[in-house]
């Protein structure tokens, strides 16, 4: 009886296996060494698909990009500008949220990621055709990128212990309640990226229907 035949080493193949070890034991624990015993090949095969460990993990970092949804920037979609920003900084932080330990990787920007790319032409070509100038357009992309992996790069409230003994009143009289925060990490860190994206985009509301009227002349000068 002929040996079962072992499924032929592809990108996506290294891709997931990079991505279940970046989710399960963080970005240090990914190696080509590491990769290939995983996989049950030899190291070499790996630099027939990618050049280097660097190139692996921008491929991770891509594949988390294309899980975030990008329809509400369809031209034919109907949302307007500002539920489209709100609605999809909600399905990145989500994606991220997923894969916490691949967010300094996205932090850096798309460079020559694909899926990357393809989200940040989808945010500036919505913005410009909504009335947005394009350096506004481009502002308005770094400013949700920057707020939004800001948010997945760690939790506030995981930042507190669960010890009340922790926080003595008469050192920190305000903190009383802090030891709760931890227990409460995904209802306060959900409501703290909910209300900083709604003053956001208060703020760009303001500014926009400024620049409507000004027929944007302030930033243009």
């Amino acid at each position: 009886m002929a040996r079962p035949r072992k499924p032929l080493l592809s990108r996506e193949r290294i891709v997931d296996a990079a991505g279940a070890l970046v989710d399960t034991e963080g970005l240090e624990a990914v190696s080509t060494r590491r990769l290939a015993a995983e996989l049950g090949v030899s190291g070499p095969s790996l630099y027939n698909h990618f050049r280097n460990k660097d190139e692996i993990l921008d491929a991770v970092a891509d594949a988390v990009s294309a899980q975030v949804d990008l329809s509400m920037f369809d031209e034919h979609d109907g949302r307007d500008w500002r539920t489209a920003l709100h609605d999809w900084a909600v399905s990145y932080r989500a994606a991220l949220a997923d894969h916490p330990h691949i967010v300094p990787v996205l932090a850096q920007g798309p460079g020559r990621r694909p899926a990357g790319l393809r989200v940040a032409d989808a945010v500036f070509g919505a913005m410009v055709r909504a009335g947005w100038p394009p350096a506004q357009a481009t502002y308005i992309g770094a400013l949700m990128r920057f707020f939004i992996t800001g948010s997945a790069l760690g939790s506030f409230a995981r930042g507190f212990v669960d010890d009340e003994t922790a926080y003595d009143p008469a050192d920190y009289p305000h903190l009383g309640q802090a030891h709760l925060l931890a227990e409460r990490q995904e209802k306060v860190d959900e409501g703290a990226f909910e209300t900083g994206l709604r003053a956001l985009l208060d703020g760009l509301t303001m500014q926009y229907e400024t620049g409507v009227r000004g027929k944007w002349e302030t930033q243009s000068s």
